[in-house]
């Protein structure tokens, strides 16, 4: 369970990005966050990443304060929450296997990113994952010849095996076409409702918020202006943002 209480963003000497956001999200919570663009949704997810920093606000996770718990704290935040770039990163010369193993940023050392140093047991629960992601046949592929959905999907075993219990997603479905576009949201879901991860997705374009997510975050102008549970949105809410 994460909570966040007015959370607010400024550039120093420019303009406030957040202002006053205040949600909760629990176990097996599928959040989409939609805002026109410059409306504040990807630096809300790199806040709760701890990506960014915040200027004012109280993060709670797991039931802890986390700018009054230290570099503990923080420390578990970034293991645990997984932040996916619109293009997932990927070393491009490496296999699928190799770079779900060795980690993201955050997740696990700088050494093993960069020299992919591995034991058996890593190897073992980085192929059951891959195979639960229906790439079973793609492990020993150089990612960079991984389709676009492909390499989301990875990214989404990588975060999983190294203990991410959040998945904030920006765009995860960005120039995907429609079906693969099904395949990584439909993924998504899944995770939520049988391992209680929180996703929390900036799905902004088509009606994908509306048939993935059961929560719709709106933002405008790095305001919380919507927070509707279970239903498509009106035409007067799609208005406000």
């Amino acid at each position: 369970m994460l909570r966040v209480q007015n959370l607010s963003k400024t550039i120093p000497g420019g303009p406030k990005l957040l202002k006053n956001i205040t949600f909760d999200a629990y176990e097996g919570d599928f959040i989409a966050v939609k805002g026109a663009s410059g409306s504040g949704k990807s630096t809300l997810l790199k806040c709760l990443a701890l990506q960014e920093s915040w200027t004012s606000g109280k993060y709670i996770f797991n039931g802890k304060n986390v700018f009054e718990g230290g570099f503990r704290a923080k420390l578990q935040v970034k293991k645990e929450v997984a932040y996916l770039e619109e293009k997932p990163f990927l070393f491009p010369d490496k296999s699928a296997l190799k770079n779900v193993i060795i980690g993201a940023v955050g997740q696990t050392p700088a050494w093993r990113r960069w020299t992919g140093m591995v034991r058996n047991d890593d190897y073992m629960g980085a192929m059951d994952m891959i195979e639960k992601r229906g790439l079973l046949d793609k492990a020993k592929m150089k990612a960079r010849h991984l389709s676009g959905g492909e390499q989301q999907r990875i990214a989404v075993a990588r975060a999983l095996v190294h203990g991410a219990k959040v998945i904030v997603a920006d765009e995860p479905v960005a120039g995907l076409d429609p079906h693969n576009a099904d395949i990584v949201l439909s993924e998504l879901k899944q995770l939520c409702k049988e391992q209680g991860i929180i996703v929390i997705a900036v799905l902004h374009q088509g009606d994908w918020a509306e048939r993935f997510a059961d929560r719709i975050l709106g933002l405008n102008g790095g305001e919380l202006v919507l927070d509707v549970y279970g239903r498509r949105l009106t035409e007067r809410e799609k208005n406000m943002i």
